[in-house]
């Protein structure tokens, strides 16, 4: 089991390593800040749909 300060950190590096991306999609918009960075091109799902087509397979579930 992780300690405290242990978790602090973990969340701080999760946190710094996600927050450029949830900014940009939150400035740019999903199709803006995709072409602005391919790296966002594997987000799963939008507006409620999965629309990562490798994953809905694995699921078994139709891609949106």
């Amino acid at each position: 089991m992780p300690t405290g300060s242990s978790q602090r950190t973990i969340t701080l590096a999760l946190t710094n390593a996600t927050l450029p991306y949830v900014k940009l999609l939150a400035n740019k918009g999903n199709e803006n800040a995709i072409q602005q960075d391919p790296i966002l091109s594997a987000l799963n799902t939008y507006q409620g749909k999965i629309v990562n087509k490798r994953l809905s397979e694995s699921l078994g579930l139709a891609a949106g």
